[in-house]
């Protein structure tokens, strides 16, 4: 889920940048110094969208940088157990399908994409289901349920976030499409 925070931080601002607008050097360190960055209560953080304060700036001992703290508002994505989220595929491997849902990547394990048997086809990059006739390739969108939530703040490519699309509603895209439109017999 994406949200829009306010925030407070320190900021440096090291002396070379001093003769430069304030909140331009603030907002552009703040940038370079959270945007991407993985906390557990917060989630990832997206963007810094607009600076709300900047305090007096405080000058340490043997540094000739300004600190300055700031409050700012930023666009943070955290997700969030049992929430429906799309994404497109980015990479299928035996075990499944990692899934791109913004800013971070969710595994698709392949007992939770169809009620079919998965097997992957390597030579062509694939998921393909046994008896359906139905594959997740690269590149497919999707619409899942986040069921497992692990963030390391440390280092955030470790993160797992657990996907299922076993459940109503929820699945490849197309096969969505699909299961909407009237058959030919039931038309009539």
């Amino acid at each position: 889920m994406y949200k829009k925070m306010k925030l407070v931080d320190t900021v440096r601002i090291s002396p070379e940048l001093l003769g430069e607008n304030v909140e331009n050097s603030v907002k552009n360190a703040l940038k370079e110094k959270l945007e991407g960055r993985v906390d557990n209560k917060l989630g990832a953080i997206v963007g810094i969208i607009a600076i709300d304060k900047i305090g007096e700036g405080h000058i340490l001992v043997g540094d000739g940088a300004v600190y300055y703290d700031v409050t700012f508002e930023a666009i943070v994505f955290m997700p969030q157990i049992q929430e429906v989220i799309e994404g497109q595929v980015v990479e299928t491997v035996e075990f499944g399908a990692f899934v791109s849902i913004g800013p971070m990547d969710g595994l698709l394990h392949v007992s939770q994409i169809t009620d079919d048997f998965m097997a992957y086809d390597g030579k062509n990059g694939r998921l393909i289901s046994k008896t359906g006739g139905r594959s997740l390739a690269e590149g497919d969108r999707v619409r899942t349920r986040i069921v497992a939530i692990s963030i390391n703040e440390r280092d955030p490519r470790e993160s797992k976030i657990g996907l299922t699309m076993r459940q109503h509603a929820l699945g490849k895209i197309e096969w969505l499409e699909e299961a909407r439109k009237p058959k030919a017999d039931e038309s009539k």
